[in-house]
């Protein structure tokens, strides 16, 4: 590494560890403490996460993966000899296989995830089982900028975002965020993207509170991470995890309870827990494939293809510019 890139490095490491702080003190303060589910990405978060995906509870990466499998041939259908496919939010890119073995022809693949672990594993184990095609990780927060490497930029791109994880913002940062895709990406590019369906309480409830733990094991982590990163601040045992739906807002909401009345304090404030008091750390929106379809267009990309399972689950969507 050189001089340059390790002072490179290390601007944007201080950078996001001043998001993070900003984000805790901004969080904790409000009414319903909460704290960004990005932040559960670090190394040992997006390990979880894979754990997580493999539980018999968790449905969705099995069936988006049927999906996949079953209409590869349809997704990667009219990609030019040159595009590119742009994955955000890569992790491990065990989908990504499925889009790759059936468009040999691409230029590039571009992947876009905040843990630097999860991404250079990834990108070794593309690179050796795909030695011909030019592999560009890029280390970034898709939340705040969506870098498709300069040179690249002009290649036909079809992004891929599997994995339901649109269901983690609120409608209208959703529609920002595929509004600000739609403006990355040019007229004619796709995106082919994940949604999971409504479907009954208890199903959703079984995959987010799994019995073996690791969805719990993955909740916690994000205070150990403030542990990591600041030093000591939350007692991991005085929280528990909880996973209940919003039938409301069709969400699944998952929380951080204080077991007892406690005082956090953190970078110079003081924050005061009640017992039985939560932090929100993240939401899953669940949709109908309408309803998902009109934010789509809310955000300016226009519907094309749809596929599902036969349960109804999951759905698969294909968005197009222009």
């Amino acid at each position: 590494m050189t001089d340059s890139a390790f002072a490179h490095d290390r601007i944007a490491l201080a950078t996001e560890t001043d998001a993070f702080e900003r984000d805790i003190i901004e969080g904790l303060s409000r009414r319903q403490k909460t704290i960004p589910s990005r932040y559960f990405y670090d190394d040992a978060g997006s390990e979880l996460f894979e754990k997580i995906t493999e539980l018999s509870e968790y449905y969705p990466t099995r069936v988006e993966t049927s999906i996949l499998l079953r209409h590869a041939a349809e997704i990667t259908d009219g990609i030019a000899d040159d595009g590119i496919l742009v994955e955000l939010g890569s992790g491990s890119s065990s989908k990504t296989e499925i889009l790759l073995d059936a468009a040999p022809c691409l230029a590039a693949y571009v992947a876009i995830d905040v843990s630097p672990g999860a991404l250079a594993e990834a990108a070794l184990r593309i690179r050796t089982r795909y030695p011909t095609l030019e592999v560009r990780p890029v280390h970034s927060d898709f939340m705040q900028s969506i870098p498709v490497p300069h040179d690249l930029a002009r290649h036909r791109k079809l992004g891929f975002f599997p994995g339901s994880t649109i269901g983690n913002f609120e409608h209208d940062q959703a529609v920002k965020f595929l509004n600000d895709l739609r403006h990355a990406f040019s007229n004619g590019d796709r995106l082919i993207i994940g949604t999971d369906m409504i479907k009954d309480e208890d199903v959703l409830l079984r995959a987010y509170d799994d019995s073996a733990g690791v969805t719990a094991a993955f909740n916690l982590n994000l205070l150990a991470r403030i542990n990591q990163t600041y030093g000591r601040t939350f007692d991991l045992d005085t929280f528990r995890h909880r996973a209940v739906f919003n039938r409301d807002r069709a969400r699944i909401e998952m929380h951080l309870v204080s077991t007892e009345a406690q005082v956090i304090r953190f970078r110079g404030h003081i924050f005061r827990f009640d017992r039985g008091e939560t932090i929100h750390t993240e939401s899953s929106h669940k949709y109908t494939l309408e309803s998902f379809r009109e934010l789509a267009r809310r955000a300016g990309w226009h519907p094309r293809s749809t596929w599902t399972d036969d349960k109804a689950l999951f759905s698969v969507h294909e968005l197009v510019i222009g």
